[in-house]
């Protein structure tokens, strides 16, 4: 797939952005507050992907190397914008969770979504220095460990339990590739698990979710912590294979909450069928076997591990929305990447996969650099 996956890559992101601009305007004259604009949504998610078009213009025209130079500042940048979700009067808090911060002339931003790109870039630039000590405790374990786990507390302490795992888990790939011995990483995982728990277990909210997804098939459930699931179940149900029509959907008028958001993806469903749904599905599967191809095809151990931990943070959070909206986790508030609403989102995953199209320009570039002295050795071999 190697030449042909930068091709791929875009094309299923653009129809993704594409059928969210679709879908938001569709949803969008529902939202409480737009009422003087029905249209207000898509305008401003438009204006996002302008921006995020543009950002993944100058990532993709950029060396991605350099990042490997400049990934300390990056790092400090990105945790300092997570302390300010704790700073008063700077923090947005939302139904408890304090994931934003208020800026000048932008507005509402979720520092996560900048936090998960600058880790990613992080571990790979860490472990292509130090690539030979990756079986060691420290430099292998430890250190990237602290590089990972620092920011991925601090986005699980603002409550934002969804990020924090999809973060963790892109992190958790990158160093199992770089050869971080399996058996640390292992407790890792084990000791993840527990503390995942007893956060559940002790705080009501969290432990409300996850026991609603056990039984969403009480009446009582559904009319309270598992409503948004039941409502999604319901609207994925009635769309059959062909949907209701764009604009036909019922969940949308005020019975399914965040219809324009996380839970986009049985709106979908609803109006326009089983088809599409599996083709949000595709498209995902799509990114997710372009962007390995690339980073597999990658000249330099940074890029490799670069492309892979892209990837995966895009994947991820893909993979929670659609199991979320199809009762198969529980609620996390995730959104749907590339189609739900979110100007953060978008703009920053958008900066990501034109990192990948840097990582496939450079390969590319690598590949034509060394044709004449390949065709020179198997001159010499012939002669």
């Amino acid at each position: 797939m190697g030449r042909n996956a930068a091709i791929a890559l875009c094309l299923a992101v653009s129809l993704l952005v594409a059928l969210g601009l679709i879908m938001l305007a569709s949803t969008s004259a529902w939202v409480n507050g737009v009422d003087d604009d029905p249209y207000l949504l898509v305008k401003r998610q438009g204006a996002f992907a302008a921006v995020g078009l543009l950002a993944a213009f100058v990532t993709g025209c950029i060396d991605y190397r350099i990042l490997r130079r400049v990934w300390i500042p990056l790092l400090v940048v990105g945790c300092l914008l997570l302390l300010l979700c704790y700073v008063p009067g700077v923090q947005v808090v939302v139904k408890g969770e304090a994931r934003w911060i208020w800026a000048p002339v932008i507005g509402r931003f979720q520092p996560s979504e900048v936090a998960k790109i600058v880790v990613i870039i992080a571990l790979a630039a860490w472990f292509a220095q130090y690539q030979a000590e990756a079986k060691s405790f420290l430099r292998g374990f430890v250190l990237p460990g602290l590089v990972l786990g620092i920011p991925v507390a601090l986005i699980f302490f603002e409550k934002d339990m969804g990020t924090a795992v999809a973060l963790g888990g892109a992190g958790f790939l990158v160093m199992f590739t770089a050869g971080t011995r399996v058996s640390l990483l292992s407790l890792v995982a084990v000791i993840a698990i527990l503390g995942l728990y007893k956060a559940v277990e002790s705080d009501p909210y969290r432990r409300m979710k996850f026991e609603a997804l056990l039984n969403l098939d009480d009446p009582e459930v559904q009319r309270k912590a598992g409503y948004q699931q039941y409502r999604a179940k319901l609207a994925l149900a009635s769309g059959g294979l062909l949907g209701a029509g764009l604009g036909n959907g019922a969940e949308k008028h005020g019975y399914l909450p965040e219809a324009h958001t996380d839970f986009i993806f049985p709106v979908v469903g609803e109006e326009l069928g089983l088809l599409c749904t599996l083709g949000i599905v595709f498209s995902f599967v799509l990114i997710s076997t372009s962007g390995i191809s690339i980073a597999l095809h990658a000249s330099d151990p940074f890029g490799k591990l670069l492309g892979l931990g892209i990837t995966a943070v895009i994947a991820l959070p893909a993979l929670m929305n659609i199991g979320v909206a199809t009762s198969v986790l529980p609620n996390t508030g995730l959104p749907l990447p590339f189609v739900s609403y979110g100007g953060t989102n978008l703009v920053f995953t958008l900066a990501a996969v034109g990192l990948l199209v840097s990582l496939h320009r450079r390969t590319c570039h690598a590949e034509r650099s060394e044709m004449p002295v390949i065709k020179e050795k198997q001159l010499a071999l012939k002669i």
